[in-house]
């Protein structure tokens, strides 16, 4: 009798831990990990500037899910199976300690990728996975003995099922091959990206950063809070990418032209108001020159052109600032409008919001409804994590649960 033949399309995070989960349940099984590319694990190396974030430390299942403005109840049940705990578990019993940032993100003890890399490769090998890069494929055939894997060269592969792990797209035509076959694609669209602000108000402000700050799409109800990170280009960090992430159908529809409200101590404007009046009557401060001294603990560079914006010359006292001045203050500290016209890429990283459609996707086995025997994980899913470590734990959970159903027949579920 023919050993299981179970081929795993991608070479990424989520391949590697679906054949590595494939091989370890079916021990007997033939399992061929196929790459287009010569290298392997490419956004592993580049995660968290070649640190590789794992994944986030958050305590709970129902914090977890929070991480994923899509996807997240498609993924709820399958944190049950394996989660950032077992994450956790996975690496350190194959040699990888993880250790916790102050923000929740989780990276090897090393600081660094190859770490990773390094174990996925190892694991992978020991458990008599087949990797072959260079390897692209062009189409699959589903017949009634399996799936055939035709190779652009040419080449033709059976396999009895086959894990698709290929990752995002940032074109409708990189999924062309999927759909041939009846799967819904949903049109991808970037998501994780940072703001590019051509006239930016603010100078020499490059690589400063503001904890605690609020970012608002003016006109919508988007909103998040977090560092705010100031760049040649515009605006980035946390804040700035989780509203990028949560709105990314939105900005996209806007084609990335739209005002973006700044709330730089994330307070009220009335209780802004109110300390900045404090002010000028303490005998502490209502001497002292408005420019000398970051309150709300804003870097003592941004302050100064706040300030500056607000037409309070250097000489200005606290006790001297006429009213429409101080007004003019609070509208830039907690209002401040920055005209965003495009994006960029974070870092050299691309996640897209899009994909395989999950409605075509059985849910406990992550099968296609459409064709047997076909399986999904990882990013070619339309399913997407804010940044801290939530994109890779998704493929991590995803590819785990297609990788151990690799090996057992399961009865179809029709779209009815």
């Amino acid at each position: 009798m023919q050993p299981l033949q179970l081929i795993v399309i991608g070479g990424g995070a989520a391949g590697f831990m679906g054949a590595i989960t494939a091989a370890e349940t079916n021990p007997g099984a033939s399992v061929i990990l196929l790459e287009k590319n010569k290298t392997l694990l490419n956004k592993v190396r580049i995660s968290g500037g070649g640190r590789c974030n794992v994944t986030n430390a958050v305590a709970t299942v129902p914090e977890l899910v929070k991480g994923y403005p899509r996807g997240a109840k498609f993924l709820r049940p399958l944190f049950e199976i394996f989660n950032n705990q077992h994450t956790v578990e996975w690496f350190e019993r194959r040699g990888v300690a993880l250790k916790t940032e102050p923000d929740g993100r989780m990276f090897p003890v090393t600081n660094t990728s190859d770490t990773i890399v390094d174990c996925l490769m190892k694991t992978a090998l020991k458990a008599g996975v087949q990797i072959r890069t260079s390897a692209g494929v062009s189409q699959l055939k589903p017949g009634g003995a399996g799936i055939e894997v035709v190779l652009q060269s040419g080449e033709i592969l059976h396999a009895d099922r086959v894990l698709v792990t290929s990752g995002g797209h940032p074109q409708l035509n990189g999924y062309a091959w999927l759909a041939e076959l009846g799967v819904g694609i949903v049109e991808p669209v970037p998501s994780l990206f940072t703001f590019n602000v051509p006239v930016l108000p603010f100078k020499d402000l490059m690589g400063v950063s503001v904890s605690g700050v609020g970012v608002k799409l003016a006109g919508s109800k988007l909103a998040e809070t977090g560092p705010l990170l100031f760049t040649h280009w515009g605006v980035s960090g946390p804040a700035v990418l989780k509203l990028s992430a949560w709105g990314a159908r939105e900005l996209s529809d806007k084609n990335y032209q739209f005002v973006s409200l700044i709330n730089f101590t994330n307070k009220k404007p009335n209780e802004i108001l109110q300390q900045l009046t404090d002010f000028q009557r303490d005998s502490g401060w209502r001497a002292k020159f408005v420019p000398t001294q970051a309150p709300f603990g804003l870097p003592q560079r941004l302050w100064k052109q706040l300030v500056e914006l607000a037409n309070i010359p250097d000489t200005m006292r606290w006790a001297d600032v006429p009213a429409k001045n101080m007004n003019r203050l609070v509208e830039h500290l907690t209002n401040f409008q920055l005209d965003v016209r495009g994006k960029t890429t974070f870092k050299e990283e691309f996640v897209t919001c899009g994909g395989v459609a999950l409605t075509d996707v059985h849910p406990k086995t992550l099968e296609s409804r459409r064709v047997p025997g076909l399986y999904f994980a990882g990013e070619v899913l339309d399913i997407d994590g804010i940044t801290g470590g939530y994109n890779f734990q998704a493929a991590w959970t995803t590819a785990y649960v297609a990788g151990s159903q690799l090996g057992i027949p399961v009865e179809q579920v029709s779209l009815a």
